[in-house]
């Protein structure tokens, strides 16, 4: 390169970087960009996927779930039905993956200096879109775990003698977090215990009742679909109760995001937590925090993180809530992929394709004594995953023993959860690539178990 040519590099790339050293965040009606699209045409195989059948006959349309499942590269070595984990990305989406993480590795910091702002820009615009929310209300996130830790270490509308509230079937981090809060803020922490077995009056009247006894709750952890027993709870009337009352709710919405069909800004939480590599199949490590643009000076700044100019500094921005980092541009660049792939199956038809699988091995269980199943039958409270007990059986012990006898004997891998307070529990969660025969295998291998 002459030195003329590298004057010349130098000046651009010295203006790419003092734009992306002073751009304020853009807003839903920005002119950004989405730029992040495949390398090549591995992402037109999701047109091999028929149209998705008419909602009223999907769930049992094994033709369509057999192209579905063609996408996905999966392990023979056992039934796979604990993906509550994180879900694996369909093979055009790794394909893509693949590809942005070598022609990151051979741009290197030229693309991570000049290039990579307008690409972060245009991801949030599709993470936005797809949870209906403005652009400025997220941030990407490694996942919900960090964004939940940031929006609980964050909030900043405690003194001390407030009460915060989370429940047995929250999850451990969050509640470690809250736990926190008694240390850091001088805050008093309550906590319930769901009702076993549970339903939607049971739930609800648990929290009003809560609500009632403890006046001074400012703040509470609230789990949409919780990831110990799958449990649903009824977050729309549990926040109209809260709000009622003066207390902000922090969401947990880790494992509903891509499982379930709603609309996030009706459920009526101002500050919200996701992951998008379980339900919607993006990489392992890519989440968003929500906070809702009227709150966003109700969450600090991230240990002292100043994004914005001193010309904007009245103006709240959600990325001061949130610092990761250097971060996985790979695997931010590969969501709208995932976005795009999920959206073409459509969150309703793997909710009632989950729903179904659900039911199969529960309805051949439910009646059995020795067996506890632990979520309602309740099409409100349930999607794929569904915990159980064997002979009322608690201790951790106990529920390794089960999860290893299904694995070993059986070729079935699940997992055991402590979380719950009347104790421990093995967890089963499908996935749309699943079959029926792996679901009734469960069901059948659960009952030689007990007779045995």
């Amino acid at each position: 390169m002459s030195n003329s040519s590298r004057r010349t590099f130098i000046k651009s790339a010295g203006l790419a970087l003092s734009a992306v050293g002073s751009a304020a965040f853009a807003s839903t009606n920005s002119s950004t960009k989405a730029i992040a699209q495949p390398l090549d045409s591995s992402l037109n195989q999701i047109l091999d996927l028929p149209p998705t059948p008419p909602l009223d006959g999907v769930a049992t349309d094994e033709a369509y779930w057999r192209k579905v499942a063609s996408h996905y590269d999966t392990t023979d070595d056992i039934i796979n039905l604990e993906n509550g984990y994180w879900g694996i990305m369909a093979k055009p989406v790794l394909k893509d993956y693949i590809n942005h993480s070598e022609t990151i590795n051979n741009r290197n910091t030229l693309f991570a200096r000049t290039e990579w702002w307008q690409e972060f820009m245009g991801i949030h615009q599709h993470v936005a879109d797809f949870l209906n929310v403005k652009q400025s209300e997220i941030a990407l996130t490694r996942g919900a775990t960090e964004a939940l830790q940031a929006l609980i270490g964050g909030y900043n509308q405690l003194k001390p003698g407030d009460k915060v509230l989370y429940a047995d079937l929250d999850y451990s981090e969050m509640k470690n977090a809250f736990r926190w809060l008694e240390q850091r803020r001088g805050v008093e922490v309550i906590k319930i215990n769901f009702p076993e077995p549970a339903n939607w009056e049971s739930v609800l009247q648990l929290y009003k009742k809560t609500f009632d006894q403890h006046p001074e709750i400012k703040l509470m952890l609230l789990t949409h679909l919780n990831n110990w027993t799958g449990l649903i709870s009824p977050v729309k009337q549990i926040a109209s109760l809260a709000k009622q009352r003066g207390i902000d709710i922090i969401l947990d919405a880790a494992h509903s995001v891509g499982h379930v069909d709603f609309d996030i800004k009706d459920l009526g939480c101002d500050f919200v937590g996701v992951n998008l590599h379980k339900w919607v199949g993006a990489p392992i490590g890519c989440g968003a925090m929500i906070i809702n643009e009227n709150r966003l000076s109700d969450i600090d700044t991230y240990m002292g993180k100043n994004h914005q100019s001193k010309q904007t500094k009245d103006a709240p921005n959600i990325l001061d809530r949130i610092d990761t980092g250097t971060a996985n541009f790979a695997a931010y660049l590969t969501i709208p992929s995932a976005i795009r792939f999920h959206n073409k199956i459509t969150t309703k038809a793997k909710q009632l394709r989950l729903k179904y699988l659900r039911d199969l091995w529960i309805a051949q269980v439910r009646d059995v004594p020795e067996i506890q199943v632990m979520t309602p039958n309740d099409k409100q409270m349930v999607a794929a995953l569904t915990s159980f007990r064997l002979n009322n059986k608690t201790s951790t012990e106990a529920n390794n023993a089960i999860a290893k006898e299904l694995a070993e004997k059986h070729g079935i891998l699940t997992v055991r959860r402590t979380g719950p307070a009347l104790g421990d529990c093995v967890r089963v969660t499908p996935s749309i690539y699943n079959t029926p025969e792996q679901m009734l295998r469960l069901a059948s291998a659960l009952k030689t178990m007990i007779r045995r």
